[in-house]
């Protein structure tokens, strides 16, 4: 019982983690570009790849050593469903998490800030990103109700 609550512990704080960083991303988006939000972006992206690892392993960790035991997770369409939403936001993160590198880059190298577009059209994919994002937590709800058993 102990590491079932540990697990799910970690687990429900990683997706606060990752729906907080998007968010800041989100917001951070919204402001001129300068060398400093630059700077913090890359690092709010870093923090939500990392909160994104912690969900992934903590999630697979509670299909494997939770209470509930494997077949509760693997036999049911509500977790793979959750699990399809979980990549495909990881998808739509790649765009924004290769162009804040670039540039960071293009600012050291060059000395220019993206444009105005350019930062449009990035924050368009975190947007994505969050709109599918709010979705776990009612899966996650859903699954462990038993619907979809």
């Amino acid at each position: 019982m102990t590491r079932d609550l540990a697990l799910a512990v970690v687990h429900h704080w990683a997706l606060l983690l990752l729906i907080a960083t998007l968010f800041a991303e989100f917001v951070l988006l919204r402001r001129p570009p300068s060398a400093d939000w630059l700077r913090t972006l890359a690092r709010v992206d870093q923090a939500y790849g990392g909160a994104a690892v912690l969900l992934l392993a903590a999630g697979f960790a509670r299909v494997y050593w939770g209470a509930k035991g494997a077949d509760f997770y693997l036999d049911n369409p509500v977790f793979w469903a959750k699990i399809a939403v979980f990549v495909v936001v990881g998808l739509l993160s790649i765009v924004p998490t290769v162009r804040y590198p670039r540039w960071l880059r293009q600012f050291k190298t060059e000395g220019r800030l993206p444009t105005e577009a350019q930062v449009d059209g990035t924050r368009g994919w975190v947007g994505w990103q969050l709109l599918l994002i709010v979705s776990l937590p009612v899966l996650a709800a859903m699954m462990a109700r038993g619907i979809g058993h």
